[in-house]
C-alpha cells in the first residue's frame, strides 16, 4: 500500500477523534474531552493497514491507558508497513472543553526513526512559511527575525502578524514584537495549529514565536515538512528531572542543541489534521440531524500535496459516531468505528 492510500486511511482516524471530542465542546471537562478523543482514535487505528508504533503520544505507559509511547497500533498484518506515529488526539484540550477556537485532532506517520523522540517538556520554537527557510533563526532576536522575514517577503514589518501563546512567560517576547511594530494574535492553546497557519495564506499568520510543548514541536515540524515551511526548536529545562527524562528518552543526542526541522521530523511523512473547533485553518465539526460535517487537511511530504477534505458523516450508517456509540466505544476501545 502506498502512502497516498495511507493518507486517506489516516484522515478517517483524525475524523473519528474530532467527532468524538467535538461532542464534549463547551462542557467544561478537559479530561472527558481528551478521553473521548483518545478512545475514538485508538479504536479507529484498528482498521488501518499498518504495523504502527506510537513514538509521540499520550505519555509513557504508566501515565496513559492507551496511545501511550511504545504502543503498537494498526492491523499489523504480515505485509503492513512499519510506521512510527506522532499524534495528539485532541490538540487544544482546553479549547474544546471550553468552546474556544483552534482545537484539532492530529496524526503524523513516517518510517521508523524519522521523528524526534521528544520528552513531554517545554520547547522554545520559531516557525514560519516557505520563504523563511534559511532566513529565521531561533537564537536571533524577535525584532531581527521579523525584519528578515519582512525583507524576504517584500513587505513592511508592520504588515506581518505573529502568533504567540498568551502566557506570562511570553511578556518580554510580546513586548519585543510590539516594539518592532508587527501585529500580534494571542492564542490560549494550540501551537500546532499556529505553526500550520504560517504556511497558509488564508490564515493571515506569518510567523509563530514562543515556548510550548516539545511533542507539539515534532507534530508541527512534520506538518511543515509537508508544507515547505521552517521551524527551529530547543528544549527548555526548568528542573533537573526534566534533563534526566530527556537523556533517558533521547539517548546520545545533545539535549541542549538547537534543532532544525530535519532534526525534529524528516523522511516520507504522511500527515492528517481534522478540526474540532473552528480555527485559523480548519473549521470545526458541525452537527446536524442524523450526522455531521468535518473539515480536514491531508498532506504528504514526498509530493508536497495538500488536500482539504470536507466530509459528511451519516450516523444511520455509522452508528458508532452517535453519542451512545461513542460512550460504548469508550468502554470497549477495541471496537472499530470507521
Amino acid at each position: 500500500m502506498d502512502d497516498r492510500n495511507l493518507a486517506l486511511e489516516l484522515v478517517r482516524v483524525t475524523e473519528a477523534a474530532a467527532i468524538a471530542s467535538a461532542r464534549s465542546m463547551g462542557q467544561g471537562d478537559p479530561t472527558y474531552s481528551d478521553q473521548m478523543a483518545v478512545s475514538a482514535m485508538r479504536a479507529a487505528f484498528d482498521t488501518m493497514h499498518i504495523n504502527g508504533t506510537v513514538v509521540i503520544g499520550e505519555g509513557e505507559r504508566d501515565e496513559a491507558p492507551m496511545l501511550y509511547i511504545g504502543e503498537e497500533v494498526g492491523r499489523r498484518a504480515e505485509r503492513d508497513p512499519k510506521m512510527d506515529i506522532a499524534l495528539d488526539p485532541l490538540e487544544g484540550t482546553n479549547l474544546c472543553a471550553y468552546g474556544r477556537p483552534g482545537a484539532l485532532a492530529v496524526i503524523a506517520m513516517a518510517p521508523h526513526g524519522c521523528f524526534l523522540n521528544a520528552p513531554d517538556i517545554y520547547m522554545k520554537k520559531i516557525a514560519a512559511g516557505p520563504e523563511a527557510r534559511g532566513v529565521i533563526e531561533l537564537d536571533a532576536s524577535p525584532q531581527e527575525n521579523l525584519h528578515r522575514l519582512a525583507e524576504v517577503r517584500g513587505v513592511r514589518v508592520e504588515d506581518l502578524t505573529a502568533m504567540v501563546l498568551d502566557r506570562p512567560r511570553h511578556e518580554a517576547l510580546i513586548a519585543a514584537i510590539r516594539q518592532a511594530g508587527a501585529r500580534i494574535r494571542l492564542i490560549e492553546d494550540g501551537d500546532v495549529d499556529a505553526a500550520i497557519a504560517t504556511c497558509r495564506a488564508e490564515s493571515g499568520i506569518d510567523i509563530m514565536f514562543g515556548i510550548g510543548g516539545a511533542p507539539e514541536g515534532v507534530l508541527a515540524a512534520a506538518a511543515l515538512q509537508c508544507l515547505g515551511g521552517e521551524i527551529q526548536g530547543r528544549l527548555m529545562f526548568y528542573k533537573d528531572e526534566e534533563r534526566q527524562r530527556a537523556r533517558r528518552i533521547m539517548g546520545d543526542r545533545d539535549i541542549e542543541a538547537l534543532m532544525g526541522i530535519h532534526d525534529l521530523a524528516h523522511g516520507e511523512i504522511v500527515y492528517a489534521a481534522t478540526g474540532v473547533t473552528s480555527g485559523s485553518i480548519l473549521r470545526g465539526v458541525r452537527f446536524f440531524a442524523g450526522g455531521c460535517e468535518t473539515h480536514s487537511l491531508v498532506m504528504r511530504s514526498k509530493s508536497g500535496t495538500v488536500r482539504a477534505i470536507e466530509a459528511t458523516h451519516d450516523f444511520r450508517r455509522k452508528p458508532a459516531y452517535t453519542l451512545e456509540g461513542l460512550h460504548e466505544n469508550m468502554a470497549d476501545c477495541g471496537k472499530p468505528i470507521c
